[in-house]
């Protein structure tokens, strides 16, 4: 009955032609159901969260946050699409399409949207290996990950960088150097006071890294020049192979700065994330200098794509984890439990996701390899071509910028 009904509505709305159109009536119900549900959902729900725990400060972010329909879409699609490029990139790597080291942020999505959900495009962000979703996140297309992940000439560094090195607008890679990117960090912060701009630099690194040195020198030198600059520990619970209880002295990485103030925030949850990044954003914009987050997540990956990431921990942890924490499922069940979205308009976009990642991983393994001329290209940026020795003194290759 409901068929003829749609049938008869589509002959009314678009005339006879209709009718014979293959499809026609699938698309009115699209329609109809889609316009009658959105009548139904609600704009906006305020939900309350977890409080962070403190450091050096009197008060923290907010124990409520408010969640706006068209965020919650936005949010829920590019965790998605996160997750399943990450899947995709595990697939293509055990085909052996995709080589080399490869560290995966399935599990992780909340932090990336959420901090980036806090932020301006003009603000800036550094972080290390774990780069996936922040590459995303900060403007680059699926297809160019992909693309880069398998070494072809239409990645996002053109297939020189792989894994661990690609690059954004206002967004410094991907460092394969475990901590070696907070210093740099810290330069990018002193860059943004040194030219009077409301800007900020994000600077991450992960539990494993969170013992290194250079990561205290820099806090001293942040915090001497009250430079913009928020500290970020991703904390997963394993610095590769080890869990942090038997690498750290003291787990309470947002206390590690000392004399700089540190939130600890739930990071499988995407609203703490926003708010607590909005806090700490505007404690680094009012010239109050520095701040340390951390952020309680979990990888559902080993270390690497080489590390099957069960010998150090249960696959009932992860298990539970997934079942208990996960970053997509809350978010989806917040949405459909305040009539933010419905069970149908969520699988939709799912379908929508799928696609994309598909095509992107046929653009990347069909796109050609770049070739070897230009193995030397883009050393320098605006320099005049100069030679660059190959293997031997007789092999030359040219870099041009």
């Amino acid at each position: 009955m409901r068929k003829m009904l749609l049938a008869a509505l589509s002959r009314v709305l678009q005339g006879p032609a209709a009718a014979a159109r293959p499809g026609a009536v699938s698309e009115v119900s699209r329609v109809v159901v889609a316009s009658r549900n959105y009548a139904d959902f609600a704009s906006e729900a305020t939900f309350d969260i977890k409080k962070c725990d403190l450091h050096r400060l009197e008060e923290g972010p907010p124990v409520t946050a408010v969640l706006t329909r068209e965020e919650g879409l936005h949010y829920y699609k590019t965790m998605q699409t996160i997750r399943r490029m990450e899947l995709k990139s595990d697939q293509l790597y055990k085909q052996k399409i995709i080589r080399g080291f490869c560290h995966l942020y399935d599990g992780q999505e909340a932090c990336c949207v959420g901090l980036e959900a806090a932020i301006k495009p003009t603000d800036h962000l550094i972080t290390a290996y774990r780069a996936h979703g922040y590459v995303y996140t900060r403007g680059t297309s699926v297809r160019e990950i992909l693309a880069e992940l398998t070494g072809r000439k239409g990645g996002c560094a053109k297939g020189k960088g792989g894994s661990m090195h690609m690059y954004a607008q206002n967004f410094y890679g991907g460092n394969g150097i475990v901590g070696a990117q907070v210093p740099l960090g810290a330069g990018i912060a002193l860059a943004c006071k040194y030219f009077g701009k409301d800007e900020i630099c994000l600077t991450l690194y992960g539990d494993g890294a969170a013992n290194q040195g250079q990561i205290f020198e820099t806090y001293n030198m942040a915090a001497l020049w009250k430079l913009p600059c928020i500290f970020i520990c991703e904390n997963n619970r394993y610095g590769m192979g080890t869990s942090v209880e038997r690498a750290a002295a003291s787990t309470d990485y947002y206390k590690r700065g000392d004399y700089i103030p540190g939130i600890r925030v739930d990071g499988m949850d995407i609203l703490c994330v926003r708010e607590a990044t909005k806090f700490a954003a505007e404690h680094c914009r009012s010239g109050k200098g520095p701040i340390l987050m951390e952020l309680q997540t979990y990888r559902y990956h080993g270390h690497s794509m080489s590390d099957p990431g069960i010998s150090y921990r249960t696959r009932e942890e992860i298990q539970e984890v997934r079942s208990k924490s996960d970053p997509i499922t809350l978010l989806k069940d917040r949405m459909l439990n305040n009539s933010l979205s419905s069970v149908e308009e969520l699988k939709e976009i799912d379908v929508e996701v799928r696609k994309e990642i598909e095509e992107a991983a046929q653009f990347a393994t069909t796109d050609p390899e770049p070739p070897l001329e230009e193995l030397c290209h883009h050393i320098y940026k605006n320099e005049p071509p100069f030679e660059v020795r190959g293997p031997s003194q007789w092999i030359k290759y040219k870099s041009v910028g």
